[in-house]
């Protein structure tokens, strides 16, 4: 079973400033907030892939913040700012992942209150408990149940321009197929391929295509920041070294010892290696980024001479 590192037993992660410094925060973010410009709606995401979502539905309607928007930046050690705070206090609607893979949000949305305020959780939504892979942007199934949950929420705010909102949800939900359609068209073309990661963020996606995912334990004890068995080191440089992969996935965000071990293990044995990332990069929609992700796993399993 996965067990994330962003809460519960691993909130060791989740690096606060100080507690007087987060006390000070949320008395910041309580005092009197402007409202956002021009009657606009107020949206603020845990993660920018649920912020872009957010932006396709919403358009000029709505003044949207993502808290979590480097793709060069390590989730694992995330630090909150009076800012984010007092941005979250004056949010009408917020959105996050769940699963404890965002717990500080919980905190902050219970630290800045606001009646009335709509809280979009992607694992209520989905299904997903705590303890299971929290990186559910991952699943083909989760972004269009969010985006018809965002659209909702804005429809119910802004009642005066819920068709606009229904619009933009059709155009957005249209485009998310294309990333089932490609999924559905790999799936027939790589199921059972065997593959190696060394962090499970591309798990949920992996499981879509029908991969088989072999040194799983080594990529949750990476996930979690825990030193991996010796005999798990040893399988995963075996099937690199024996070829018994097609590919290998790595966290271009998290960078670590191992890791670049098992990219130069994997290089010398010339298995294919694909980063993924659990940011979604600037300048890119949620959709070509995962489309982008998809092209480089197909043509990494697909190899040069087929």
């Amino acid at each position: 079973m996965l067990h994330s590192l962003r809460g519960g037993p691993f909130t060791q992660y989740i690096v606060m400033k100080s507690i007087a410094g987060f006390i000070l925060a949320v008395a910041l973010a309580l005092s009197p907030a402007a409202r956002a410009a021009d009657g606009k709606l107020s949206v603020v995401a845990a993660e920018n892939f649920y912020g872009d979502i957010a932006r396709q539905i919403g358009g000029d309607r709505i003044d949207v913040v993502s808290i979590m928007n480097n793709p060069d930046q390590d989730p694992h050690l995330f630090e909150t700012t009076p800012g984010i705070v007092r941005q979250i206090a004056d949010a009408q609607i917020v959105i996050l992942n769940g699963a404890d893979y965002d717990p500080w949000m919980d905190k902050l949305i219970a630290a800045a209150p606001r009646p009335g305020r709509v809280v979009i959780s992607a694992a209520q939504i989905t299904g997903a408990k705590s303890g299971g892979n929290p990186h559910l942007w991952y699943a083909p199934a989760t972004m269009p149940v969010v985006a018809t949950a965002i659209a909702k929420a804005f429809a119910a705010a802004d009642a005066a321009h819920a068709s606009d909102y229904a619009l933009r949800l059709t155009a957005t939900l249209a485009s998310l197929e294309k990333i089932s359609l490609r999924v559905a068209q790999l799936k027939s073309r790589h199921a059972g391929a065997a593959i190696t990661a060394t962090e499970p963020v591309f798990g949920p996606m992996a499981d879509a295509l029908g991969l088989t995912v072999r040194n799983q334990r080594l990529a949750l004890a990476v996930m979690n920041d825990t030193e991996p068995s010796a005999r798990d080191v040893a399988a995963f440089e075996n099937d690199l070294k024996d070829r018994k992969v097609k590919l290998m996935l790595y966290n271009k965000q998290v960078s670590a010892k191992l890791t670049e071990r098992l990219r130069s293990i994997a290089t010398k044995a010339k298995v294919p290696v694909v980063g993924v990332t659990e940011t979604q990069p600037a300048g890119v929609a949620f959709q070509d980024w995962m489309l982008g992700q998809l092209d480089a796993v197909d043509k990494a399993l697909t190899g040069p001479n087929s």
